[in-house]
C-alpha cells in the first residue's frame, strides 16, 4: 500500500472515532411539541422538575403540569429515576430543553375513560366543587363536568352540595368543546329501574292517561301500562276504566333499563276476559295471589 493510500485511510479513521463524538455532542435532537417522550426525573426544583429524555438538555416539569390531582409532595408522585411517558407541550428553547407534561397525557386518558364509561351506560361518582344561577359544578375524575339544576335532587339548597359525592349517569361528553354534562336523576333512575325485575308485581298511581294507555308512578319510576295490556277484553275509552291519582296494582312484562322504559299488564291478572273492567276491586285484592300463577309464564 502507498503512503497516499495510506494517509487516506488515517484521516478515515480519526474521522470515524474523535470527529464523529464531536458531531455526536454538537447533534440537535429533534424534540416536538405534542410529542409523548419516555424519560426519568433525575432533580426536583422549587416550581417543578427536571427530566431526563435522553436530549442534549435536561426537559423541564412544571409543577402544574405534574398531575391532575393537586401535588403534596414530588417526590412520592415523581420518584427519582423512574421511567414514565410525558408528553412535550413546548419546543426547544436556545438552550435546547423542552417543556413536558405529566397532566396533559392524564387528561387524555381521562376523556378516553369517560367516553367508555357513557357508552357502556354505566353511572359514577363526582365530588361537587361549586355551584353557579344553573346548577353544580363538579369534579369527574379530575375533569370539571356540569350538572344542571334540573337534574339534581335537591334543587332548592344548592350551596348544601358543594363538597358532597354524588352519583351521576352520563347525558353528554365532548372532548372538543370540553363539555361534560351529568344527571344525578338520571342515575337515580337506573338505579331504581335496575332493582325491578319481570315478572314482579308492583303497586303505582295512575298520572297520566293517553289514547294509547296509562303512565303509572311506581316510587318515582314511570311505567306504561298498554291499552292493550289492560285487559283481555277490548278498551274503548281509559277514562272509563282508570281515573288520574288512582292506586293499581300491574304486572311488570318487560325492563328496558338502557331507555329506562318499564312495560306494566293488568290482563295477565284475569281469571277470565274483562274480568278487571267488571271487578276491579276484587281483581286488585287477590293482584299477588294471581301475579304469582301468572309470573312464571311472563318470565318464560
Amino acid at each position: 500500500m502507498n503512503s497516499k493510500a495510506i494517509r487516506s485511510q488515517e484521516t478515515k479513521i480519526s474521522f470515524s472515532s474523535e470527529d464523529f463524538l464531536k458531531a455526536l455532542e454538537q447533534h440537535s435532537y429533534e424534540f416536538q411539541k405534542g410529542q409523548v417522550v419516555r424519560g426519568k426525573v433525575h432533580e426536583y426544583a422549587s416550581d417543578g422538575a427536571y427530566v431526563d429524555i435522553g436530549g442534549k438538555s435536561s426537559a423541564f416539569l412544571p409543577m402544574q403540569e405534574v398531575s391532575l390531582s393537586p401535588v403534596t409532595s414530588l417526590s412520592e408522585m415523581l420518584p427519582l429515576n423512574e421511567e414514565r411517558d410525558f408528553l412535550i407541550i413546548r419546543d426547544q428553547n436556545e438552550d435546547g430543553q423542552v417543556t413536558v407534561s405529566i397532566r396533559l397525557l392524564e387528561v387524555k386518558k381521562a376523556w378516553n375513560k369517560l367516553a367508555e364509561i357513557q357508552e357502556s351506560g354505566q353511572s359514577i361518582q363526582v365530588r361537587v366543587t361549586g355551584m353557579n344561577k344553573g346548577g353544580v359544578t363538579v369534579d369527574v375524575q379530575g375533569l370539571r363536568g356540569f350538572i344542571p339544576r334540573s337534574h339534581l335532587l335537591e334543587k332548592d339548597n344548592l350551596q348544601n352540595l358543594i363538597g358532597q359525592a354524588i352519583t351521576v349517569s352520563f347525558i353528554e361528553v365532548n372532548r372538543e368543546n370540553k363539555k361534560i354534562v351529568l344527571s344525578q336523576r338520571l342515575a337515580t333512575r337506573s338505579v331504581a329501574i335496575s332493582q325491578l325485575e319481570t315478572g314482579k308485581l308492583v303497586t303505582g298511581e295512575i298520572v297520566s292517561l293517553k289514547p294509547f294507555g296509562a303512565f303509572v308512578d311506581i316510587n318515582g319510576i314511570t311505567g306504561l301500562l298498554h291499552i292493550s295490556q289492560i285487559s283481555k277484553n277490548r278498551i274503548e275509552s281509559l277514562e272509563n276504566v282508570f281515573q288520574i291519582g288512582q292506586e293499581i296494582k300491574a304486572l311488570i312484562i318487560n325492563v328496558d333499563e338502557g331507555k329506562g322504559r318499564i312495560s306494566l299488564s293488568t290482563k295477565v291478572l284475569e281469571n277470565y276476559p274483562g274480568e278487571i273492567l267488571e271487578k276491579m276491586e276484587e281483581v286488585m285484592a287477590s293482584a299477588q295471589e294471581r301475579a304469582n300463577r301468572a309470573s312464571n309464564s311472563v318470565s318464560q
